[in-house]
């Protein structure tokens, strides 16, 4: 896993896919280009955690459902994280915060290695920052029974798989109407929207890691 922790390292320096893997996944109006926080001045500012670790020897990713509720992302999948709070040094450790209060990672087993590009959310008005973390062993996960519906861990070789990508009809509040909607299908979940724009990124990275 050392190995493939300094290969992924390296193929997060960049330059990053972005615009051309978030495309891919989405055929509704929402901002394209490499976006940078000066282009959404008043956003809100949130940091997620993409947190990669060994079990049953392969690299893993975690991802959290989220409960029902009355919001724009009512049990919705996505990677832990949340908004930044008045403590946070800065965006990463708020996504490590955020990691540790829902699925009880430990921030001081993890290790960052890199970032994917920013996307913003334009329903919630968030410009998330995704972080990529490092844990040298299986965590042992807990859900924040408030917010987390599920965890769900799965095989980064998942995101290389021929029938992940998929495809379903939802309706969507951004544009008041029902569209054909590109998704990714992870242990049965349906992952869409902005967390399925940063998986199609990290599944760009992962294919220009040399076997």
């Amino acid at each position: 896993m050392d190995a493939f922790k300094e290969k992924l390292r390296d193929a997060l320096k960049g330059p990053l896919p972005g615009h051309e893997a978030h495309r891919e996944m989405i055929n509704y109006p929402r901002p394209l280009k490499n976006i940078s926080e000066a282009d959404f001045p008043n956003a809100r500012r949130g940091g997620v955690l993409v947190l990669i670790y060994p079990k049953k020897g392969k690299p893993h990713l975690v991802l959290t459902l989220r409960h029902a509720y009355k919001g724009v992302h009512s049990a919705q999948v996505s990677f832990p994280g949340g908004g930044r709070e008045e403590g946070d040094p800065d965006l990463y450790h708020t996504a490590l915060r955020e990691a540790s209060e829902e699925v009880c990672a430990r921030p001081d087993r993890i290790e960052h290695i890199g970032a994917l590009s920013k996307v913003y959310i334009p329903p919630s008005n968030f410009l998330v920052s995704p972080f990529v973390g490092f844990c040298p062993d299986t965590p042992e996960f807990r859900p924040e029974e408030r917010e987390v519906a599920r965890i769900i861990e799965t095989p980064l070789s998942r995101l290389s798989d021929p029938d992940v990508i998929q495809e379903t009809v939802m309706y969507l509040k951004l544009t008041e109407s029902e569209m054909k909607v590109k998704y990714f299908d992870i242990e049965g979940e349906t992952v869409w929207g902005a967390t399925g724009m940063m998986l199609n990124e990290l599944a760009y990275i992962l294919r220009r890691i040399p076997a």
